[in-house]
């Protein structure tokens, strides 16, 4: 939000892709947003109609026109598709794109798609196994590691550290951003404090519990990063 305008608050958000993914999402939104469901398969629409207690399930092609008109995509503020098949995905996406939706968000399996369709007229293209990456690397390195992120296919990351401690049991709390010793090849981008944001200049001095973001080229050096981070035994 300080690099870039704040965009509008969605409200209406449409899954194209009842399967275990649009499931997963419109169960964990359907009480904050107005949200429904697309699924071709008759089935699977009725399981998720009693599996979901205000999102409206529709059985019908997501990139059925007629369907799309009568459903006002052109109200719709986010459209996911979430199907398992790549070029339904892209191709509903699309035309919901041309037909109204404010942002598309496309699931894309081939990672090698994603760089081809996103920005173009799909706003975001994500691939799961980056996702998934991403969650487990986030759920089992140490250093409190609280968010990972692959950037380019999995070529770099950026990493969301919590800094614990003191002066004498971290190597990273009560020190300069210029005094700490990273890893070669491993850069702090940006440290947030509460509710303030700072970006990385050498003279910030580090609190505890400050957030530091931080960018490697080289995921090999991850363990260092998490080993810098780690408290010592004087901490406890």
């Amino acid at each position: 939000s300080e690099m870039r305008r704040l965009d509008e608050s969605y409200k209406r958000i449409m899954i194209a892709g009842g399967g275990n993914i649009g499931e997963r999402l419109a169960r964990e939104i359907e009480r904050r947003y107005s949200v429904k469901v697309i699924e071709q398969n008759y089935g699977r629409c009725r399981a998720l109609s009693e599996i979901l207690s205000r999102a409206v399930v529709l059985h019908g092609e997501a990139s059925d026109h007629e369907m799309l008109t009568a459903e006002n995509i052109d109200n719709v503020d986010v459209f996911c598709a979430l199907t398992n098949d790549d070029e339904a995905n892209i191709m509903s996406s699309l035309l919901a794109k041309r037909m109204g939706a404010k942002k598309v968000i496309t699931l894309i399996t081939n990672p090698a798609y994603v760089d081809l369709v996103q920005g173009i007229e799909i706003d975001i293209a994500l691939s799961p196994q980056q996702i998934t990456i991403g969650s487990l690397l986030a759920h089992v390195r140490r250093g409190d590691i609280t968010n990972v992120h692959s950037l380019r296919r999995g070529a770099a990351e950026a990493l969301e550290v919590i800094a614990h401690g003191d002066s004498r049991s971290s190597k990273v709390v009560g020190r300069r951003l210029d005094e700490i010793d990273l890893p070669e090849g491993v850069t702090i981008g940006a440290l947030t404090r509460g509710d303030q944001v700072m970006i990385a200049h050498s003279h910030i001095v580090v609190e505890p519990e400050d957030h530091l973001i931080l960018f490697l080229v080289d995921k090999h050096k991850i363990k260092e990063v998490e080993r810098l981070f780690q408290v010592g035994f004087t901490f406890f």
